[in-house]
């Protein structure tokens, strides 16, 4: 026998220590030659560890959170006959088989939850986020209740006519609702202190008391993989960033009968909904505010303006919030802007997008759809300098003038236009002019298609 140290490898440039996302061994487990050892985070992606050698885990590094330095020694694993230690580690990539380059997503393509035995650090929920398994933790799939001091008796039928119980046991049990064929008693008929224990351990029965509490257990989980780098990312943006919200009112009334003429007529193309369409007018608004389409260095004190829209879309998925970019915006039409919103999102939401895919963006647009509320103060992905929200579509009645003259109340559908900027970048001026200039664009929608 004799024992093989898998190291962690060098898994990206400038690269000097990972996260431990998630463990797919615990010790005592047998790992086949190419099997799953560890996910591992770093600044851009999770990388999946994959055992070079067949053998026991007999050691790991650490738990779910713990930093591992690159070349520190990962997983210990015993195997059958002698292997040769690497002398150092290797980079990630076709020099290396052991490894293989996953998603960014923390769950990416995870499965299986680690299986049990001395050395599981972590127990996993719905859809593989990691929770603390510290003794606090409550099991979701507990037994059902017991106790030793509850009658044993089986309970009345539901067939039987009647149960036998005083006066004073019935009314008690029909100011608390309860049934009483539904009650254990070992006697003949059902007394006080049956009503008792039913009150006591009638849970498990599904019964639970007027005025109970309906607080669940408390529950403590650990802030890891990509839930504490987006907590990373947006404590330094506030931090940083001194952030200043703007708010428009426009009227999309055109633009959504404009997209509902488009839909109908899409034949196999994606169906439109406003985003693309809001995308194309932001595209075609920022040549005329370059302090907008940018990325501000602190560090070095240097401001750069891009020519290209790479344009980030701020997608919700299991692991938390991620930004896929639309590479070159400004060179599409709404519905091959459609096609790669509904391609990105799909690929964040399963863990499948690359990691040149979630970085890069020069501006970002981030919208809860019919949840958009009134307005929204949206924090700026550092290191751009501003963001964009759309909120809800409502509608309204407002004044409108008449060809003739005069004025008429009509029905409106009206949304509010968010825009956070990086004050030290962007005054207010520069982004009160631009989101008026997007205003004019969206209430006149033909514009978007206009040369």
């Amino acid at each position: 026998m004799a024992r093989f140290s898998f190291r962690l490898p060098d898994i990206g440039e400038g690269i000097s220590e990972a996260e431990i996302v998630a463990w797919h061994v615990a010790v005592g487990d047998r790992v086949e030659e190419d099997g799953r050892l560890a996910d591992m985070m770093t600044d851009k992606a999770t990388v999946e560890m994959e055992s070079p050698v067949a053998g026991t885990v007999v050691e790991l590094a650490g738990e779910p959170g713990d930093q591992v330095a690159i070349g520190a020694t990962l997983v210990v694993i015993e195997t059958e006959g002698e292997v040769v230690q690497p002398a150092e580690p290797e980079r990630v990539g076709a020099e290396n088989p052991g490894v293989e380059e996953v998603a960014t997503s923390p769950v990416a393509e995870r499965q299986d939850p680690p299986r049990g035995g001395e050395g599981d650090h972590a127990q996993h929920g719905e859809g593989g986020a990691p929770l603390d398994a510290t003794p606090n933790h409550v099991s979701q799939e507990a037994a059902p209740l017991h106790h030793p001091a509850a009658p044993d008796g089986p309970p009345p039928r539901a067939g039987e006519d009647k149960v036998l119980a005083s006066p004073a046991v019935r009314a008690r049990a029909k100011d608390l609702g309860i049934d009483l064929f539904t009650v254990r008693h070992d006697g003949p008929h059902i007394r006080h202190a049956d009503l008792d224990a039913f009150l006591r351990y009638g849970s498990a029965q599904g019964y639970r008391a007027p005025n109970a509490s309906r607080a669940r257990a408390d529950e403590t989980v650990k802030v890891i993989g990509m839930r504490r780098r987006i907590a990373e990312n947006m404590a330094a943006a506030k931090r940083h960033i001194p952030h200043f919200t703007y708010v428009e009112e426009i009227d999309v009334t055109a633009l959504e009968a404009m997209r509902a003429d488009l839909n109908a007529a899409r034949g196999q193309r994606p169906k439109l909904t406003m985003l693309p369409l809001l995308i194309v007018a932001i595209c075609l608004t920022l040549p005329d505010f370059p302090m907008l389409n940018a990325r501000y260095d602190d560090e070095a004190g240097v401001v750069t303006r891009f020519g290209s829209v790479h344009l980030g879309m701020a997608a919700q998925t299991d692991a938390g919030l991620m930004v896929p970019v639309i590479r070159d915006a400004q060179d599409m039409n709404p519905w091959q802007l459609a096609s790669e919103i509904i391609r990105l999102a799909e690929a964040a939401r399963t863990g499948k997008a690359k990691s040149e895919e979630l970085s890069g963006g020069t501006i970002t647009v981030t919208s809860l759809g019919p949840l958009g509320g009134i307005a929204t103060t949206p924090v700026i992905n550092r290191p751009e300098v501003a963001i964009i929200g759309p909120n809800r579509i409502v509608e309204r009645p407002v004044f409108r003038a008449r060809p003739g003259g005069g004025e008429e109340i009509v029905k409106a559908k009206l949304i509010n236009l968010s825009i956070s900027c990086d004050h030290r970048v962007v005054d207010g001026h520069d982004a009160a002019s631009y989101v008026q200039a997007l205003k004019r664009l969206i209430e006149t929608p033909v514009l978007l298609f206009a040369d």
